[in-house]
């Protein structure tokens, strides 16, 4: 969820000055997109969890510090990036079967929607598994550009490389994907579809 920049700024105002409900606002407004982002990342649903949690505990305690000339996620997301970093040195990022489970069918039959519900799983698996096969840079630069919808400009910043490198790990993440998810052969034109 983005919010007015002039909004965000007032939230952060008021939150540095120790307003509960606007350091609650800004956790709200963002906690969902970075928690997909880490959890894409690791692959793992308690270390995006702790990162996420841990992030907020630095990114409140330190408002004063923030340059209102920037936006508050692209901070927010460049402190988690680096407490995820600290905890790949602690533990080894393994994939969670286990996370997926939420999507709804849209058939009108019981069996009809417990079949959509398993090719959604399958599909979601499918696309979890092969992005965590990718090496690090080409795994957050396709989150970040196909998830949380970055421009290539803000991901090179946020990353500290140049724009033509993430363009080249987004040219060759996004073919990698294609051949990993090639192999899924009941959802390869849907897989197809997504990463056009």
């Amino acid at each position: 969820m983005s919010m007015p920049k002039d909004q965000e700024v007032s939230l952060i105002r008021l939150a540095a000055a120790g307003d509960r409900d606007a350091a609650g606002a800004l956790i709200k407004a963002h906690q969902q997109s970075l928690f997909a982002y880490i959890y894409r990342l690791s692959g793992r649903a308690d270390v995006a969890e702790d990162t996420v949690q841990e992030a907020f505990v630095r990114v409140l305690t330190n408002l004063h510090r923030f340059d209102e000339r920037y936006r508050f996620s692209t901070w927010l997301f460049t402190i988690a990036r680096r407490l995820y970093v600290n905890a790949c040195q602690k533990l080894k990022p393994a994939y969670d079967s286990d996370i997926v489970g939420s999507w709804r069918g849209q058939g009108e039959a019981p069996e009809q929607r417990v079949f959509d519900d398993e090719g959604a799983d399958h599909a979601r698996s499918a696309i979890d598994e092969a992005l965590m096969s990718l090496n690090r840079d080409q795994r957050e630069i396709l989150v970040l550009f196909h998830q949380q919808d970055w421009p290539i400009a803000l991901i090179a910043s946020h990353m500290g490389m140049p724009e033509g490198t993430v363009k080249s790990h987004l040219h060759r993440g996004r073919r990698r994907m294609r051949e990993l998810l090639s192999v899924h052969d009941v959802h390869a034109d849907r897989l197809a579809e997504i990463l056009r």
